[in-house]
């Protein structure tokens, strides 16, 4: 099978008059948001009015709540029921949204119908249909195909930007896609291959960096993390998306692909090891959000790098106590071995950095530290330039894609400073090892660049996040473009 997911999207049709009973007959099932006080007379204008009044006559309505029927037309179409309290967060509705989905996921409806009487808008149903809607991979032997959502019908007066809405969910299924493959079939040569593929079918420019390109640059913090690999394939994928040919560098958005991470030569234990082919997450929302620009036409001018290689154990693996020196002359004492993404980004950084970019963006599941700090229900986010924090937090807010700011003062670098080299890799303990490793990646960035990084913390979640049913949450797509789009947080650099 193709390691080139499927971003196929369900036809979607807009009509602005509710649902007729004629209408609701070729649905196979029908959701529909309500505030937590609605009445008979909110629901009076659905189809099947009174099996809809019948449901919510049940019990007291409490918001966060879900209630499903079944109309009595011939199809039998589902009714979802779905109660939203009064001054809802985007994060709530899409959790809300995710909820409604997941009852209706049973029927596996080709057909569904969206609409919100709540006093918001029906994005965030939207959004967990397509979400639910894009198959993830799997690998049996006898693969049954299964029914998947193929038409969707929104209802009512709806004001959102509907191409982003399909373009950060299709970035987050590819995200959630290469993000769950074992890692023996996305191994660097396959992910090369795959953003390879990706990279012509949306016009972007791609380039690949191998270890003997990443040699001459004086890319040792990479390399070093590579070396223990079993062949030589790891490197640095650089794509551009350019909507003018002239036009100047905006954004460059750097993530961290270790594509499967054993600790190295700091062996990881059995456990903490299980689900490390996840550890190359930041390199897929990169990777998306750049795509997610070019479908858009977006008028921002992007570069993304992507770092991509192992971490893996062996004699010819680095270790500990090992100086090295980084593409941009800083000399790095290693503490860790399990510090890999900190390495691979340093250089990736370093590198993205000489085009000269207005400001910089870099993703990574970095440290265990940051979800001790916030779980996985939020990600957390530093950086450099202090008047972006708020625009870095209101785009989470917004997006329901919630991020949490951590200090960034310099008095943390003591904390990391080496007697043999420029800097420590991290500290030999590990508190506030988020805001360490932030201050370290620091080093990175060229002098004068804005900068933020994103430690995924909600990268991954048991049982989902927000309107994701999946573990793998594919946390990112959704927040980047509305900071860029919607926060527009490139009129903020300076």
């Amino acid at each position: 099978m193709s390691l080139l997911p499927s971003l196929t999207t369900p036809r979607i049709t807009r009509m602005r008059a509710a649902f007729s009973a004629r209408a609701a007959d070729s649905l196979d099932a029908l959701l529909v948001m309500v505030p937590e006080r609605a009445t008979n007379k909110t629901l009076a204008s659905l189809p099947g009015a009174q099996r809809w009044q019948e449901l919510h006559a049940r019990a007291k309505a409490r918001g966060g709540s879900v209630r499903s029927t079944a109309l009595a037309n011939r199809r039998q179409t589902l009714a979802v029921l779905g109660y939203l309290k009064p001054q809802a967060t985007p994060f709530e509705q899409l959790a809300l949204a995710g909820r409604m989905v997941k009852e209706a996921a049973g029927r596996c409806p080709a057909a569904v119908g969206l609409q919100s009487l709540a006093g918001t808008d029906a994005e965030p149903l939207l959004a967990a249909t397509l979400a639910q809607a894009f198959a993830l991979p799997a690998f049996h032997s006898s693969p049954a195909e299964q029914q998947r959502t193929r038409h969707i019908v929104l209802a009512g007066e709806t004001t959102f930007d509907l191409a982003r809405a399909v373009a950060a969910a299709r970035g987050n299924n590819l995200v959630r896609a290469l993000t769950a493959l074992p890692p023996n079939k996305l191994d660097a040569s396959a992910y090369r291959a795959v953003i390879g593929e990706l990279a012509r079918q949306h016009g972007l420019k791609m380039r690949w960096l191998d270890e003997a390109a990443l040699r001459k640059l004086g890319a040792h913090a990479f390399l070093a993390v590579a070396a223990g690999n079993a062949d030589r394939s790891a490197g640095i994928a650089h794509l551009e998306y350019r909507p003018q040919k002239s036009a100047a560098l905006d954004l460059a958005l750097i993530g961290k692909g270790i594509i499967f991470d054993t600790g190295g030569t700091n062996l990881k234990p059995h456990r903490s090891m299980l689900d490390m082919h996840i550890d190359m997450s930041g390199s897929a929302v990169a990777l998306a959000s750049v795509i997610a620009l070019a479908e858009l036409k977006a008028p921002i001018a992007a570069d993304a790098w992507l770092a991509i290689t192992e971490n893996r154990i062996g004699p010819t693996a680095y270790k500990p106590q090992d100086v090295i020196t980084a593409a941009n002359g800083v000399t790095i004492q290693v503490i860790h071995t399990d510090a890999e993404g900190r390495m691979a980004l340093a250089d990736t950084l370093a590198l993205a950095g000489r085009a000269k970019p207005r400001l910089m963006l870099d993703y990574a599941t970095l440290t265990g530290a940051c979800v001790y700090a916030l779980t996985e229900r939020m990600s957390g986010v530093l950086t450099n330039r202090p008047s972006l924090e708020e625009k870095l937090v209101a785009a989470g807010r917004a997006s329901g894609e919630r991020v949490w700011p951590f200090p960034f003062d310099e008095d943390y670098d003591s904390d990391i400073e080496s007697k043999v080299a420029d800097v420590a890799q991290c500290a030999v303990e590990g508190k506030g090892d988020q805001i360490l490793a932030a201050r370290f990646l620091s080093r990175f960035v060229p002098k004068g660049t804005a900068w933020a990084h994103l430690d995924l913390s909600a990268a991954h979640r048991s049982g989902g996040l927000a309107h994701i049913n999946t573990d793998i949450t594919g946390f990112g797509v959704r927040y980047t473009l509305e900071l860029l789009l919607g926060q527009k947080i490139l009129e903020s650099v300076t």
